[in-house]
């Protein structure tokens, strides 16, 4: 059994923070299934060593260095706001003494790095988390911050594949998460949150890396949180599994410019952080590959043929990133061009 309850009408959460939105849904799971959690805790600590004990035995027998630990690094972006890099997507956090809010999740077996590092910053507990997409490296940590009294807010498409993961790229389906790890809140049209005299501006985006795609503005900061919409290094990329269109990320570009000024910090899923200046030229990067791509297919070339064209080329070495991400953004274009029959 599950708790839900829904408004489509104007809401706003009090206490320490005020949050209001124009529509919301708000899920409380009211059982979860069995887990080691509920072992004896010597049991489970035990098994945890000797398995950590198997594991670098094995890599020491075959000769290799047993994976660094990662290490968790926060920069301030700007007020309050810091950027946290450790283990997957960049996520950042809203300190003050009204609480700490963060934007994604990152790797769960980093969540005590990252909290020993807030530690450091606020003596506040975390209260809110945002996750900007559903992919594992930006909502692997859910579970543990839930566990520590956190409340999670995202997308209902992003909740729809937590509960039913679909098949990544690779063709492997990653299992379901846990109870703990799923949003409470959900909403599908803008979001404010008012915190440590911060406002924070959840933006939700039509399908453009996911289908539940939402970028994050701390207004007084003047820092813009994109999630995977926008890299700052590589074209852009669409999981078509995940509800991704390479044209919604395009438009979704748009947004992301509306929302950013001239001083306004551009902190991308992955990558440097840049400004307003660099959504722009990834914006018309993407518009004058898109446009040579719709141009080609009117002309009856073949898929093949795109690729050979080299559409990317005169962009290459500016954008940079992975090499698997030119032929992605080719081939996501010319699928959907080509659905659209122009």
């Amino acid at each position: 059994m599950r708790a839900w309850f829904g408004d489509t009408g104007t809401r706003r959460v009090r206490g320490a923070a005020d949050i209001s939105l124009k529509f919301f849904h708000f899920f409380v799971p009211l059982t979860r299934r069995p887990s080691l959690d509920d072992a004896p805790l010597p049991l489970v600590e035990g098994l945890h060593m000797k398995i950590a004990v198997l594991l670098l035995l094995a890599a020491l027998a075959q000769g290799q260095t047993p994976p660094a630990t990662p290490q968790v690094t926060t920069t301030l972006l700007g007020g309050n706001d810091y950027g946290i890099d450790g283990q997957g997507g960049r996520a950042a956090a809203l300190v003050g003494p009204d609480g700490i809010f963060l934007v994604d999740a990152q790797s769960a077996a980093i969540t005590d790095r990252i909290v020993a590092a807030l530690k450091t910053l606020s003596p506040a507990p975390i209260r809110f988390l945002v996750n900007t997409h559903v992919h594992a490296d930006h909502t692997g940590g859910n579970e543990n911050f839930a566990k520590l009294g956190v409340t999670i807010l995202g997308r209902p498409r992003l909740l729809a594949q937590l509960v039913k993961p679909q098949p990544a790229p690779n063709g492997q389906t990653p299992a379901p998460s846990p109870a703990a790890a799923l949003p409470i809140i959900l909403f599908d049209s803008p979001l404010t949150v008012n915190l440590n005299g911060e406002t924070i501006q959840m933006i939700p985006l039509e399908s453009a890396h996911t289908d539940g795609d939402t970028a994050v503005k701390f207004v007084k900061g003047d820092v813009l949180m994109t999630g995977d919409v926008f890299r700052s290094e590589g074209f852009p990329a669409a999981a078509i599994t995940n509800g991704g269109s390479v044209l919604g990320l395009i438009r979704a570009l748009d947004i992301l410019i509306a929302n950013a000024g001239p001083a306004t910090k551009v902190v991308p899923g992955h990558g440097p952080v840049a400004d307003r200046a660099a959504l722009v030229f990834h914006r018309d990067m993407a518009v004058t590959v898109r446009d040579r791509v719709r141009q080609a297919i009117r002309d009856g070339k073949t898929l093949e043929q795109v690729r050979a064209a080299k559409f990317t080329a005169d962009f290459e070495a500016r954008v940079g990133g992975p090499a698997n991400f030119i032929s992605g953004f080719i081939d996501a274009l010319y699928d959907e061009l080509s659905k659209q029959g122009r």
